[in-house]
């Protein structure tokens, strides 16, 4: 399912600096503790998926799994960082073609996109291959979502191009989810913590959705009005809940699974 990226196009200027920053080390950890967690909670798919992130500093070059890796091999020092034209700058291997042409195209046409998780994990996934919106807004939990999300409809196959790659950012437009009919779900974030915050949840709440589903009664949806005041509440202390819930998952990474450090 997944494919080698081809020929790169012109490198982008690297100063000496710009990888040996102590954010750029800590982006590393960050983003290495989510695809271990991903990982330990099923959101991943073999060595398919990706989870990318700018480095600090840099407006055109972001960090990005390598090629042919689980999630649950990552390490902060194994993550490539690569460029706009699929360069690979430093690390070892390439990133799989797909990984390159969404979030490439995803970070450079969407600069508020600092943090962009591609997953099919299983539930969001589950829903986005169903006709209709893919949350109804009926648990507690999607609301952190209300007025968040947009729909991909056009399943064109395989991100195998850089027009397929513009034409997923097109989709996203304003939206921080946008749900791929017949494929997936994309999380963007101003942040490492905010998107992992989101797909964590954002999976918990279709999960619950599914399991409603699956009774065979009718769904309740929460109103207009209370969804939108419950959604703004949620949103007000978002960004602080988000960094105390990845330096939770960084705690007990560090207790079992010291690896990712590396």
């Amino acid at each position: 399912m997944a494919h080698a990226l081809g020929a790169p196009g012109a490198p982008a200027i690297l100063r000496n600096s710009d990888l040996d920053a102590d954010a750029v080390r800590q982006a590393r950890v960050d983003l290495a503790a989510c695809f271990r967690m991903a990982a330990r909670l099923g959101l991943h798919e073999g060595i398919c998926n990706h989870l990318s992130a700018m480095v600090p500093g840099r407006e055109d070059l972001f960090l990005v799994n390598p090629y042919g890796h689980a999630f649950s091999e990552i390490t902060a020092s194994g993550l490539l960082v690569c460029d706009f034209h699929g360069n690979v700058v430093a690390g070892e291997g390439t990133p799989e073609a797909t990984a390159f042409f969404i979030h490439a195209r995803l970070h450079m046409k969407h600069p508020r996109a600092r943090a962009a998780f591609h997953t099919h994990m299983p539930n969001a996934t589950a829903l986005s291959m169903l006709e209709g919106p893919p949350l109804v807004w009926a648990g507690q939990t999607a609301l952190k979502f209300y007025g968040r999300t947009a729909i991909d409809e056009d399943y064109n196959g395989l991100a195998l191009d850089e027009a397929e790659g513009d034409r997923i950012a097109a989709a996203m437009g304003e939206a921080d989810i946008v749900f791929m009919k017949n494929h997936g779900v994309m999380v963007v974030g101003p942040s490492i913590a905010e998107a992992w915050d989101d797909l964590y949840y954002l999976e918990r709440a279709c999960e619950v959705q599914r399991l409603a589903l699956s009774t065979g009664r009718v769904l309740k949806p929460v109103p207009h009005e209370l969804a939108q005041r419950t959604y703004e509440q949620m949103r007000e202390g978002d960004r602080e809940s988000a960094r105390l819930h990845l330096e939770s998952v960084k705690r007990i990474l560090a207790r079992e699974e010291p690896g990712y450090l590396a």
